[in-house]
Order: structure tokens, then C-alpha cells, then sequence
């Protein structure tokens, strides 16, 4: 940083000077998520850090203030090489209402000492009357089983600890707004609203589509053929599953009323089944196998060879 409080936002989060709108927004959710105090809630570094990078998002996400932003990106490397003559900063009006980069940065999007370290307002210009937003956003990250039962976070906003209870059955972007928690207008008693923006993890076996959730079940081939009743794994908790003798791979069974569960209404639940032979068979298995080879009357592939010579 340079003695005047410059600061290089697209150093901040790690991003090309060209870098697209969902590169910037994807950088800056990696970053928030791994600074985020309360993920470090020790760690006075760690929010600084964070606070920057609200900074640089709020700065680069908004079309007119990035475009202000890299203007000035233009006057400042230009002075720092001093090597143009053809470039006079006594002269230049708009570079040198700017050369402090703290003024700059106020003007754009201004300072309030109250806002808190995790999320920042910012004032517009419209016919260049500025009016303040006071609403603060939020991103929180849930796992699927929390935004599947609902569950209670505590965050830290403006320097408040703030209880937010997440309803059951919640997917992301959803958003919940919390009257009076968001930003204090500095010597005034106003303060704005906390909006706060869902992010579900995805799961490694539950797949959320809609209200309904989607499994692969592994199964057996002795359990295709002769069926059979296990117990299996819900996101409500465990529970007893059939499975009809003759049944076959790639088919789904129905498990209504199982999926998520919201003002929405009510999903259900869906396994594919997969069939899951041993890697390595013992050799009972191998006996019981060449048996069934000895007694097996149907052949598997008569009707495929009809089809392959048609």
C-alpha cells in the first residue's frame, strides 16, 4: 500500500485487470469464505483482510464505480513513473482532485465509522443528489444437512453479535431480511436492514432438484434378484427400505414426502438403483456363480444380436 492509502483491488482478490463480472464475483466468494471472522474468530489479520476484500468487491462488482476506479488506476501508475512530460499533474483537474487516494475512495463510496467489518454501505449519485443505503448484505455459507433441517447462526455484524435462524428447507439464493441489523448512519439514529444471501454446499450424495432430492443406492446382485429389506441412510435419519425382488439397475424407487420441506410445500426423495459388485470375490462366491452359469437359461444377448444384424 502507498503512503497515500492507494490500494490495487485486483491484486486484492487475486484477479487479471480484465477479468470478467463472474470471475471477480467467484473471486471474491473464494476469499470471503477463507477470511470470513467467523471462521477466524481469533484472528484480528484475518479481518482485515476480509474488510478489504468487501472493499475491492464493492468496488469492482458496480459498473460506474469500477469504471471511476480504474481511471484513477490510469493517474496513479502514470505518476508513479513520472517519466511523461507530456502529462502535467499540476495541471490535470480531474487526476489532482484525486491524488489522495483516502479522498477518492470517500467521494466514491463513502466511509462511515460505524459500518461494520464484514459488510459495507455505499452512496450513490443520482443528478449528484447522494442518497445513503444503510442496508448491509450478507453471504453465508450452509452445509446441505443445515439448510435441510434448518439450524441457527451466529454472525458478527458491526461489531454485534447477531442469532439469524435459518428455516428448514431453504435453497440457494434465498434471501432473509433482518429488520434494523444492518448499517448505522454516523450521528444519526437510522440504521438499515440486513439482507442476508443463502449458499448451500452441494453434497457428495444428496442432489437437490426443486423440492426433490436425488440418490444412487448401491445394491447387490444378489439383492436385484432375490430382493431384499436394509437399512438406509435419509437426511431425516435412518431408515428401512425394500427392495421388490427382480428389480434392475438404473431403476427408481419413490420415497414420498421425503424431500425437502418449505413454505413451498413438500419434495420427495428418489433412489437410483446401482449395482455395486465386489471388487475381489471369494471363492464361495465364485462356486455359487459357476452354478448359476451351469443352470441359467436365459441368454443375455439374443435379442442384441438380432438388432446388431438387422
Amino acid at each position: 500500500m502507498a503512503s497515500n492509502g492507494f490500494k490495487d483491488y485486483f491484486k486484492i482478490l487475486g484477479i487479471s485487470r480484465n477479468a470478467t463480472d463472474q470471475e471477480i464475483k467467484s473471486a471474491f466468494r473464494n476469499l470471503a469464505r477463507k477470511f470470513h471472522p467467523d471462521l477466524n474468530p481469533t484472528n484480528k489479520k484475518a479481518e482485515s483482510e476480509f474488510k478489504e476484500i468487501n472493499e475491492a468487491y464493492e468496488i469492482l462488482s458496480d459498473k460506474d464505480k469500477k469504471k471511476s476506479y480504474e481511471q484513477y488506476l490510469i493517474y496513479w501508475f502514470k505518476k508513479q513513473e513520472r517519466k511523461s512530460r507530456d502529462f502535467d499533474w499540476e495541471n490535470n483537474k480531474d487526476s489532482n482532485e484525486y491524488l489522495n487516494f483516502d479522498d477518492f475512495l470517500t467521494d466514491l463510496i463513502g466511509r462511515f465509522s460505524e459500518v461494520g467489518q464484514e459488510v459495507y454501505s455505499y452512496i450513490s449519485s443520482d443528478n449528484k443528489a447522494k442518497s445513503l443505503n444503510l442496508d448491509a448484505e450478507f453471504n453465508l455459507q450452509i452445509s446441505f444437512l443445515e439448510a435441510f433441517n434448518g439450524t441457527t447462526k451466529n454472525l458478527l455484524v458491526n461489531d454485534e453479535r447477531i442469532e439469524v435462524k435459518i428455516p428448514r428447507g431453504i435453497q440457494t439464493g434465498s434471501k432473509i431480511r433482518i429488520r434494523k441489523k444492518g448499517n448505522i448512519q454516523s450521528g444519526k439514529e437510522k440504521r438499515g436492514d440486513l439482507l442476508i444471501e443463502v449458499d448451500v454446499d452441494s453434497h457428495s450424495i444428496w442432489k437437490v432438484k426443486g423440492l426433490d432430492i436425488y440418490a444412487d443406492l448401491p445394491i447387490a446382485l444378489d439383492e436385484f434378484a432375490l430382493g431384499a429389506n436394509f437399512s438406509v441412510a435419509l437426511p431425516q435419519g435412518d431408515t428401512y427400505l425394500s427392495i421388490p425382488p427382480g428389480s434392475l439397475p438404473e431403476q427408481k424407487l419413490r420415497l414420498v414426502g421425503k424431500g425437502l420441506n418449505n413454505l413451498d410445500g413438500q419434495g420427495d426423495l428418489f433412489f437410483t438403483l446401482k449395482l455395486k459388485l465386489p471388487e475381489n470375490w471369494s471363492n464361495d462366491e465364485l462356486r455359487l456363480l459357476e452354478k448359476l452359469r451351469s443352470v441359467r437359461i436365459d441368454e443375455p444377448r439374443s435379442s442384441w444380436f438380432d438388432q446388431a444384424r438387422s
